[in-house]
């Protein structure tokens, strides 16, 4: 699950890694695409066959994960309309949203005027 991505590339670059591997999943995999665009993460790379496939993350120098909040837990699951989508930390951070197009940040998915489950703040 993306929580557990989330932890190890927190643990991964604070311990000074350059990559790290995880096991695939679709949602994986989108929202590191997510991170991806925004800088968080370098590469995101898919290798091996389904049994054992693997995403490769490679870390960028340019920004650093300095903070994670999780706003959806298994458990507890948040929702909100993308009129309620703020900016993070005063725009350094970025909110992630699945809605019904996909995996996407607060910000386009205020753009396009979709609401949706709330993930994560990472900053």
């Amino acid at each position: 699950m993306y929580i557990d991505v989330l932890i190890k590339m927190k643990n991964a670059e604070q311990a000074g890694k350059r990559s790290m591997k995880v096991r695939f999943s679709r949602m994986d995999q989108s929202v590191l695409e997510e991170l991806k665009r925004y800088g968080f993460v370098k590469k995101v790379e898919v290798k091996g066959r389904p049994p054992k496939k693997i995403i490769e993350v490679v870390f960028g120098k340019e920004r650093h994960i300095q903070g994670l909040k999780l706003l959806s837990k298994p458990s507890t699951r948040r929702y909100a309309g993308y009129e309620d989508f703020k900016s993070v930390k005063g725009g350094h951070g970025i909110l992630v949203v699945s809605t019904s197009k996909g995996i996407m940040s607060g910000v386009r998915a205020r753009k396009e005027k979709v609401g949706g489950q709330l993930l994560f703040e990472i900053w």
